[in-house]
This record gives structure tokens, C-alpha cells and sequence, in this order.
């Protein structure tokens, strides 16, 4: 794998291995030393032109795990706010010899650009661009469906896809670009997906995408789902009225308590609902899109997300820089002090 730029060509034979090679990293958590050396003497440039936090953390977290040497470039207060271009950043990247770049951008596209452009020869990691697409979340939130059925099942998650998951995704679809990775993902690993959100807030040709569309929550959580993705209300990208009031969006398409009561309600009489969980990518608009006892349920697997992100993105750096999971499965055998060298 070159580059991670899209949900929507990953076959599920890719998916599947890249999830598989994020529950071995994820090992590496309980480990005294936190540290594989597989990625010793190669640098990770994180190149984020959108404010972020959880994302560029996790990234971070993920290359230093792998023992890579980590720039993080940040476009407020550098040469971006004086002019320059993405060709003359990313030249300027492969002049130091960067290996790999984790690329966030406002601009639609702008991964794939840097990928396709042949400006540099580093491997690309799209970490959002617009409101296109963040395969990364996707993954993570793949991953963590599916560590959640096998606990539940009490069977191991490795080589199993998410067929027969059903999953709703509520809310801002048209600017979401997790929405989108999400989508293309979790049909191609089997889950049945549908979309929840006011006309307003979905994309014009939403009709032929993979997965049914609802304008009713309450209607959808009755008929039963095993995981509600709330998503959060992008205002910033907001240019028009999408909707009345905040309140007025709250109460139709918000998880507030009322909701979670009846979901808890609905589980204690024995009904579907017993094992529904509640995802978000984060941050939280609570009040709006989750209320904060939704949030903070037991049902909640936010930190979850959070945690489970950086396995997924140690896999993905590995894969792009290192090779495939036999590699992956060999550093994992090692012991701690194999994996990093201390002074």
C-alpha cells in the first residue's frame, strides 16, 4: 500500500488486513515499554492546514509507538499564512526526507493531489480533506464495532468482517466527511447502513448511495440498530440556514436523554437494544447533536474511539512504510527490550 487516500477503494480483503494488523498493535499497550522498532529511521511529517487535536495527537502517538521520528507542521504561524503553496510545502517536506505525510487540508482533494502530483515520493496518509473523506475515523470506527460483537459474542475479532451490523449514521451527512469513509466501509465489510439526517443536511445524489435513507431517528432506533454514529454539526462550513434552530435540531435529530431512556427502556423489556452503542468522531457539540448523558453512558464508546484510533493508525503507517502483517506479527514477538534501546 503506497497510500491511504479513500474508504471507497479498499477492497475487503485490505480492510479486513488492516484491522487485523491495528489488534496486534494494539498489544503494544499493555506493554512495559510502548515502543516497536520497526519504524526506527523514518520520519512521519504531519502536515495539518484544519485546526485538529484528536487526529494529530493520535498520529503522533501512533509514528512514536513505531519509533519514527515525528515533524508536525502546522499552518497557522508558518510560511502558509505568508503564501506559500501546497507544491512548494511538500517539496520543501521531501527535501528533509520525509518518508511519509499525514495530510489534513480544508480543500477537497488535496491529498489525492499531493499523491498524484509527483511532487514528493513520500507515502500519503489522508487525515481529512473537505468534505470528502477520513479513512482513518472509518477505520477506527470499523475496529471498534467489531472488538465490540466479538466482546459481545465472546469470539476473537481477528478475520472477521462486520456482516449483519446494523448501523445509523445521524446527522450533518452533507458535510461530513467521516460520514462518507464510514459509508463506503462499512458496506464493504457487510454492515447494513442507514442515513438519518434532515433533507437539508444530505447530498444532492445521497438516493444511490449503498445504504437506506430515513428522516426519522426515533423510527429507526425502534426498528432496532446495533450502533448510532451521531455526527457532529459542522457550523463552520455552514453558509445557510440548514436548519431552524438549534433546539429545533436537537429535539429531531440529537441523542438526548430522552432517547437514551427509551433505549435503556427498550433493552430492560428484553428488546433489541440491549447491546446498541453509541459512537461519535469527535469533539462533541454537546447539548446539540448528543446530549451529555448520551455521551457519558455506559453506551458511549467515544474514549473507545480515541484509544482504538491509534492501533489503527500504527497499523496504517506501518503498512505504508514497512510492509504486511507477517512483519507486523514478528515485531510483536519481540520483547520490550528489543523494541527500544535505552541509553
Amino acid at each position: 500500500m503506497k497510500h491511504l487516500l479513500s474508504t471507497a477503494g479498499l477492497s475487503r480483503t485490505t480492510a479486513i488486513g488492516l484491522l487485523d494488523t491495528a489488534e496486534r498493535m494494539s498489544e503494544v499497550e499493555h506493554r512495559e515499554v510502548r515502543k516497536l522498532p520497526v519504524l526506527r529511521g523514518r520520519t512521519v511529517v504531519n502536515l495539518f492546514f484544519e485546526d485538529s487535536t484528536r487526529t494529530r495527537i493520535s498520529f503522533e502517538a501512533a509514528a512514536k509507538r513505531l519509533s519514527a521520528d515525528v515533524i508536525t507542521f502546522a499552518a497557522k504561524g508558518s510560511s502558509v499564512s505568508k503564501g506559500e503553496s501546497l507544491k512548494d510545502t511538500a517539496q520543501t517536506l521531501e527535501a528533509m526526507g520525509a518518508d511519509a505525510v499525514v495530510i489534513r487540508h480544508a480543500s477537497s482533494g488535496a491529498a489525492e493531489q499531493l499523491a498524484r502530483s509527483g511532487w514528493i515520493d513520500a507515502g500519503v496518509v489522508n487525515a481529512g480533506d473537505g468534505t470528502h473523506e477520513h479513512p482513518t475515523q472509518a477505520l477506527l470506527d470499523a475496529f471498534t464495532l467489531r472488538r465490540h460483537r466479538a466482546a459481545v459474542a465472546g469470539t476473537d475479532p481477528a478475520g472477521t468482517d462486520l456482516s449483519g451490523i446494523r448501523v445509523a449514521i445521524v446527522g450533518d451527512v452533507l458535510h461530513s466527511r467521516v460520514a462518507r469513509s464510514n459509508l463506503w466501509l462499512l458496506t464493504t465489510l457487510g454492515a447494513d447502513v442507514t442515513l438519518v439526517a434532515p433533507p437539508t443536511l444530505l447530498p444532492v445524489g445521497a438516493a444511490g448511495w449503498p445504504a437506506r435513507i430515513s428522516y426519522d431517528l426515533d423510527e429507526v432506533l425502534a426498528d432496532g440498530v446495533d450502533a448510532v454514529m451521531m455526527l457532529r454539526v459542522q457550523a463552520e462550513r455552514m453558509h445557510a440556514a440548514f436548519f431552524p434552530t438549534a433546539r429545533e435540531y436537537a429535539r429531531r435529530w440529537g441523542f438526548d436523554a430522552a432517547r437514551l431512556a427509551a433505549l435503556d427502556t427498550a433493552s430492560a423489556a428484553g428488546g433489541p437494544a440491549a447491546e446498541t452503542i453509541i459512537m461519535h468522531p469527535g469533539p462533541m457539540n454537546r447539548g446539540l447533536e448528543i446530549a451529555a448523558e448520551a455521551a457519558d453512558s455506559p453506551r458511549s464508546t467515544v474514549l473507545a474511539q480515541v484509544r482504538n484510533g491509534v492501533s489503527v493508525r500504527m497499523a496504517v503507517l506501518y503498512q505504508l512504510l514497512a510492509g504486511g502483517p507477517d512483519e507486523a506479527a514478528d515485531a510483536e514477538t519481540r520483547s520490550p527490550s528489543d523494541s527500544v534501546r535505552l541509553p
